[in-house]
């Protein structure tokens, strides 16, 4: 699995080559596999296998709307990405509202849930379940998981870098989806139609949405609700190569329509911050090198950071080696006219 995961693979491939790893080294009775924007951590894509299917969108409120052990978000903040259910629980399975109200109803127990984190970003989410049983997913169980978990990050940072930021064309404008307070389409416009029909669930005419379109009107009501500080968008990959920034905003006024989301390509310039975590920068490289984005000197440079220009240009030799390019030229066409190198 390690081997698969430092290829170029799109993240569709990473997902099935794990999940079938995983499988080789324990029992798994069903499986979640999420992508995420690092920035924001909402899910950009998702897959479940039965019986998750059709509870899917409990489990998104769940995440983003209510009190939980071992939220995604939680893990992928905190010094352990890695947790079992019944270890968070003290093997106290019914005081987790997740168990109580979505998982014991489909017959499922223990589960083990990891946040794909490498460097100091997340990618992605992965959820591990146990059909209802006292003995669930053990410790060394846990510890394999949380091995190979970076690996897995790994693998979905260079599927980003696989995507091509390249323009959808031209456009008449955004798409706009209207939802009823349970996340039913109330109206959408033929933009948005055509922009939802290129995350690879084809135009929608009713629920369920595509988890990236769901994930962030569920957390638009959390923030309302207070259970979230954090603004509900995403940078979500279509499944020609492109990208679409989805936000959620709040109606008022009379009508079933209480949410709307807007969906419009991701300019290429905007996409740019995603693309310096890809290449696996660090924080202080990331900074200089979206200073030389905006046009700045070596010295304009060193004097916003506080830095010399000789350190400077000593992260600027790691960037273009990083990136794989020579010069300042080289990296503004790389980052922001989307040719990016063979990375294998």
């Amino acid at each position: 699995m390690i081997r698969h995961c430092h290829r170029n693979l799109d993240s569709g491939d990473v997902q099935r080559r794990v999940l079938q790893s995983l499988r080789r080294l324990m029992p798994i009775d069903a499986a979640f596999f999420a992508t995420a924007d690092p920035e924001t951590l909402l899910f950009t894509g998702a897959s479940s296998e039965e019986p998750l299917i059709e509870s899917a969108p409990l489990f998104l409120h769940n995440e983003f709307g209510c009190q939980d052990v071992n939220k995604f978000t939680a893990l992928a903040t905190s010094a352990r990405h890695v947790a079992s259910l019944d270890h968070a629980t003290g093997g106290d399975r019914l005081s987790s509202a997740r168990y109580r109200d979505i998982m014991r109803p489909l017959g499922l127990g223990d589960e083990l849930r990891a946040a794909l984190v490498t460097g100091s970003h997340c990618w992605g989410f992965l959820c591990l379940h146990r059909e209802d049983h006292p003995l669930g997913f053990s410790a060394a169980e846990a510890a394999a998981l949380a091995r190979v978990s970076p690996h897995i990050a790994h693998a979905l940072r260079l599927a980003v870098l696989c995507a091509r930021f390249t323009s959808l064309g031209e456009t008449p404008g955004p798409g706009v989806v209207l939802l009823t307070d349970d996340f039913s389409i109330v109206a959408i416009t033929p933009q948005a139609e055509h922009l939802l029909s290129l995350l690879g669930d084809g135009p929608p005419t009713k629920h369920p949405l595509p988890v990236a379109v769901h994930a962030v009107a569920v957390a638009l009501v959390a923030v309302e609700d207070g259970a979230s500080r954090q603004l509900p968008s995403a940078r979500v990959p279509t499944r020609t190569g492109q990208w679409l920034s989805v936000h959620a905003s709040h109606l008022y006024g009379t009508g079933d329509a209480h949410i709307a989301v807007v969906l419009e390509p991701t300019e290429i310039r905007a996409s740019a911050p995603l693309m310096l975590a890809a290449c696996g920068l660090s924080r202080r490289e990331a900074e200089v090198a979206t200073l030389v984005l905006r046009g700045t000197s070596t010295r304009a440079i060193a004097d916003a950071l506080h830095i010399s220009e000789h350190t400077v240009q000593d992260h600027l030799k790691a960037i273009f080696d990083k990136i794989g390019v020579r010069s300042r030229r080289d990296l503004v066409g790389r980052l922001l006219g989307a040719a990016y190198p063979d990375r294998g």
